[in-house]
């Protein structure tokens, strides 16, 4: 028999590890409505399945007045969600307020790699200070290893980031460079200066979460993705995504079996004929979609089109969607544009087929829009369709004007199949814009512009924008009523579900931030 001092030695180190910070800071970090980081990979993970790893690794000296904890503030490991392999690191916020020191990053890095090599989904639980900054360069070096491994992993394993406290400076940069950003809407803050920062240089006082708090990234800057009351609520939505995704790359998302279904029949009721009139596009889609199954993505971001993951009689769909009730008419603007882009390039990583709804009046106009780049912008979203190689099927409701009609995963695009609704509209511009160009001297010199106008509004529409036009030339596959919306779209999918993606020019890429 070894001797128990082996025994006692190694209880007694992990013992000392497994009290992170010590049991003050352990109750404060509770007292803040925030779990600890052992808690959060413990309820993320399927019970009993999460194995630690680099437990004891701390650094050889700590700061002047600090003792080195084992672990260094930063828990690494694997185990199973939903019962498939997933790696992960979470910050422990009572050693050292979990800042990020060459140790600590040397674990997130060591299990990032893991991740990749063993073609794994990676979560990232944040909950720190920032650099250590007694370590100086150090600390600095282990930032640039994690971005440089987020960077080379993207496109190959799902990555995601779920903010569960400060995230600040640098460290932001890391959930910026993944697929998918959690926001605790009750802790967490992001932001690159934090607001003592903005009031020395710039004067200007901001609370901490008016400047970078959940709500701000869900709305405004769009670095969220998804926001949650609370740790738990996060780690919940963090579970639900992935259900949604395969492992990597080379694999399909995982079959879910769920209440398949087919309200087409009420479409004609949801979506009105008149063009001018705005309706909900998710009612459109949850009408074909399996029940309950629509995860919506940014959902508070760029309302004007809605993108987010569903299944279609189990398989993991992506829709993009333009919203007439989102603003703008639906018509597609900056942030709109890029957030459908990085939807499309992640959907074509990871081998997600996409329908997209299209109810479009254009590209925004505007000093606004122009000025702030949308042509540069707005292509991304050209770029991202054309590049995709999933299956592509698309389906126009109602208006598809201009280059906005392009964008929108058109014919010449790629897109495997295009549907229309006999409402539907295609053309350079609307009726009353062309006609105003082409008529606007006949129009003036008539006895009743109005009338007049009318009639030739009519008449632009019955000989340039009718559907059936597309139709002849190609460009829609198909006219179909609103009742058979649902069984088109699911009869297209099941048909391409065995697409050559090499021979429509599937190359590798990563989901580069946009």
């Amino acid at each position: 028999m070894w001797d128990g001092k082996y025994r006692a030695e190694l209880e007694r180190r992990r013992e000392t590890a497994y009290a992170g910070g010590g049991q003050a800071r352990i109750d404060s970090q509770h007292g803040k409505g925030k779990r600890t980081a052992r808690e959060r990979l413990d309820y993320l993970f399927d019970e009993g399945s999460f194995v630690e790893i680099n437990t004891l690794m701390m650094p050889d000296r700590a700061g002047s007045d600090r003792k080195p904890v084992p672990g260094d503030g930063v828990i690494t490991g694997y185990g199973t969600i939903n019962g498939r392999v997933v790696y992960a690191s979470a910050q422990d916020f009572t050693v050292q307020g979990g800042t990020l020191g060459e140790v600590h990053s040397r674990k997130i890095c060591h299990i990032m790699d893991l991740a990749l090599k063993m073609s794994a989904p990676y979560v990232s639980i944040n909950d720190s200070g920032g650099a250590r900054i007694q370590e100086g360069i150090s600390s600095l070096n282990g930032y640039s290893g994690i971005f440089y491994r987020n960077t080379r992993a993207s496109g190959i394993i799902p990555q995601i980031s779920v903010i569960l406290g400060p995230c600040a400076g640098g460290a932001c940069y890391s959930p910026a460079i993944t697929d998918f950003v959690f926001m605790s809407e009750q802790s967490a803050d992001m932001f690159i200066t934090g607001p003592e920062v903005v009031k020395t240089v710039l004067g200007e006082s901001v609370p901490a979460n008016e400047l970078g708090g959940a709500a701000v990234h869900a709305r405004k800057s769009g670095v969220a993705h998804f926001t949650y009351p609370d740790d738990l609520q996060c780690l919940d939505g963090v579970k639900r995504l992935l259900s949604y995704l395969p492992d990597n790359r080379s694999q399909r998302p995982p079959r879910v079996e769920g209440t398949a279904k087919d309200d087409s029949a009420s479409l004609e009721e949801i979506v009105p004929d008149n063009q001018r009139r705005i309706y909900n596009i998710k009612d459109v889609i949850h009408t074909f979609i399996d029940e309950d199954s629509f995860f919506e993505v940014q959902a508070q971001f760029a309302k004007n089109i809605v993108v987010g993951f569903a299944r279609l009689e189990g398989e993991t769909l992506g829709i993009v969607a333009n919203n007439p009730q989102g603003g703008m008419a639906g018509s597609l603007d900056i942030d709109s544009s890029e957030k459908a882009a990085r939807f499309v390039r992640f959907c074509d990583c990871f081998n997600i087929p996409i329908l997209t709804l299209v109810d479009v009046p254009g590209f925004m106009p505007g000093t606004k829009q122009e000025h702030g780049g949308i042509i540069r912008r707005g292509a991304k979203l050209l770029y991202a369709y054309a590049e995709a190689t999933v299956p592509k099927v698309t389906l126009i409701l109602r208006k598809a004007y201009g280059g906005a009609y392009i964008a929108m995963n058109s014919k010449g695009m790629g897109a495997d199949m295009v549907f229309a609704w006999p409402i539907a509209q295609t053309a350079v511009m609307g009726a009353d814009g062309a006609v105003n160009i082409m008529y606007g001297k006949q129009i003036k010199a008539s006895a009743d512009p109005d009338a007049e106008r009318s009639r030739l509004v009519k008449a632009y529409e019955d000989e340039y924008m009718t559907p059936y036009i597309a139709a002849e030339r190609g460009f829609i596959d198909e006219v179909i009523l609103p009742e058979e919306t649902g069984a088109k779209i699911k009869a297209a999918f099941a048909a391409l579900r065995n697409k050559n993606r090499t021979a429509a020019g599937y190359r590798e890429h990563g989901n580069i931030p946009l």
